[in-house]
């Protein structure tokens, strides 16, 4: 469904992806994994157009998202649905509003239907009787599950997940990875996550690609890459702070 090809991105004289080459399958999960800086927040924000590569490709279907103009990707883009590390709530709006607030910016909804498909996209991720609420009332797993409704709440194509167990106790970064894999299935829609929880990553990911040094350096099942000898990736899966560090 997504083709990134030799995709480069330097911030100065810092190279941070150096050629990123990968597929990302329609109706599946991947899960781009990789140590803190390696450039996985980067990649992310190329998709949705946040960045423009140096150099590069990054295909949709049959369309180059990097060569378009901004009001043809923006059309795009509604394609695409994006949880944030935070859930990143407008804190001044209910539940409702902030569920609501992509309907109301991109669709000519009236208030009644948009209230109905909140309250269904809400009861899809877990959640009755919450649209008055505020985020302040919310528990860190519930704005998760909230940020997750707005997500889908435009039927999206394909979903991005920046680090979504991030701040969670290992009992909740389960519930989230539950939750990840439910409305997959329910769905049928594309998601992309990443990740550096290893948990996570091994329960729901199709393919798991591993982000080093500014390139995808190995790339499988969960099955496949718990078996692979790649040294770098056997210290990050196993979680060791010392080893080899070099790609071989």
């Amino acid at each position: 469904m997504i083709k990134i090809i030799d995709l480069k991105k330097s911030f100065g004289a810092k190279k941070v992806l150096d050629g990123v080459n990968l597929e990302i399958e329609k109706g599946k999960i991947t899960v781009i994994i990789g140590r803190s800086g390696e450039g996985k927040s980067v990649l992310i924000k190329h998709i949705i157009g946040l960045l423009r590569p140096d150099s590069g490709k990054i295909i949709f279907e049959d369309m180059e998202l990097t060569a378009m103009k901004e009001r043809d990707f923006n059309e795009v883009l509604k394609r695409f649905g994006m949880l944030f590390q935070s859930a990143a709530l407008f804190d001044s709006m209910t539940v409702a509003g902030n569920v609501g607030f992509p309907l109301k910016e991109h669709t000519d909804l009236n208030d009644e239907d948009i209230l109905k498909t909140v309250k269904e996209k809400l009861r899809r991720v877990g959640l009755v009787d919450v649209e008055d609420m505020t985020p302040a009332e919310l528990s860190g797993g519930m704005k998760k599950r909230v940020g997750l409704a707005r997500a889908i709440v435009m039927d999206p194509e394909i979903v991005l997940f920046d680090e979504p167990t991030t701040g969670q106790d290992p009992i909740m970064s389960d519930s989230v990875a539950d939750l990840i894999l439910e409305t997959q299935r329910a769905l049928k829609t594309t998601y992309i996550i990443i990740s550096h929880d290893i948990a996570l990553t091994l329960k729901v990911a199709d393919k798991v690609a591993m982000l080093h040094e500014g390139r995808i350096i190995e790339e499988g099942t969960p099955e496949e890459m718990r078996r692979n000898p790649n040294p770098i990736l056997r210290q990050f899966l196993e979680g060791r702070a010392s080893g080899p560090i070099k790609v071989y």
